[in-house]
């Protein structure tokens, strides 16, 4: 096995034991909260499924990006929220409950959802893009359905068995993550210092990220805890799926390293986002 096969089954086996760890706390109530209410799940899929897609082309249109730049935008902006996004979203404060439940109703959605986006965009947009839908349906049962589905069949069928494997699912999760991401930023480090300076790429990403957050934010207004859910989701994206898509249409163009990029800016972008939403959160409590 070499380095690169490592890398790749270490992330796999990582994001299933993560994703399979939620299905273990998750409940039926979760996967339904936003069915019971549908006004926040209107607001969900506009800001996840239609409002970032727009952006992304009007990005595409007004700033003359690289068409590396600019098809890693579009593939981004109709690609899905990530599996691991909902550990994220309640460490920061979010309900939970709306995270799971989001998490598997984009995931379920996605599926029919991004193959006709990227047709509409062929039609509407004039941006050429194709996928088969079969990729996307790989991708998300592999690395959300069938892991929250397999942790919640156990959280229903055999209670018993969840506190005995949760934390070692858990620990599996904690240690391979860590080890595969650090050896792909390494492996990925030249590719990814070359390309900040180059094309507007992290001008075009932050602008990105940054209306995401802020689209989010918005539209999951009045409660604080829904809008740092929404947020965090409508800016992250599926690198996998994404990558997919990229590769799927323009396969002599290299698009690992700046999606790579693209979450790693991610991470950053966030951090001032999450600390102004605690500030607000604490100034909402009173003093103690």
């Amino acid at each position: 096995m070499d380095l690169k096969q490592f890398v790749v089954i270490a992330l796999q086996v990582s994001v299933f034991c993560m994703v399979f760890g939620f299905g273990l706390k998750t409940t039926t109530q979760d996967l339904s909260y936003l069915i019971r209410r549908p006004s926040l799940l209107v607001r969900s899929l506009l800001a996840v499924f239609v409002v970032m897609p727009i952006v992304a082309v009007l990005l595409a249109v007004l700033f003359d990006f690289e068409r590396t730049v600019e098809r890693t935008l579009i593939a981004l902006a109709v690609s899905p929220v990530p599996p691991l996004l909902p550990r994220k979203e309640s460490k920061a404060g979010g309900d939970e409950h709306y995270a799971l439940g989001l998490m598997a109703i984009l995931a379920l959605l996605a599926i029919v959802v991004t193959p006709l986006e990227i047709m509409i965009l062929q039609s509407v947009a004039g941006r050429p893009l194709e996928l088969a839908a079969g990729t996307v349906v790989r991708v998300v049962l592999i690395s959300t359905l069938l892991p929250l589905a397999a942790g919640m069949s156990v959280r229903a069928f055999i209670p018993g068995l969840v506190t005995r494997i949760d934390r070692p699912i858990a620990l599996i999760a904690k240690v391979l993550l860590p080890v595969a991401v650090v050896v792909l930023l390494v492996a990925a480090a030249p590719a990814m210092l070359a390309l900040i300076g180059h094309g507007g790429v992290l001008i075009a990403m932050f602008i990105f990220l940054a209306v995401g957050l802020a689209v989010g934010h918005a539209l999951g207004r009045p409660d604080r805890n829904h809008s740092v859910v929404l947020a965090l989701s409508t800016a992250c994206r599926h690198p996998a799926i994404a990558l997919s898509i990229a590769a799927a249409n323009f396969p002599k163009e290299r698009f690992g390293a700046i999606i790579l990029l693209y979450v790693l800016l991610g991470a950053i972008v966030a951090v001032p986002y999450l600390a102004w939403h605690r500030r607000q959160s604490r100034t909402a409590l009173g003093p103690a």
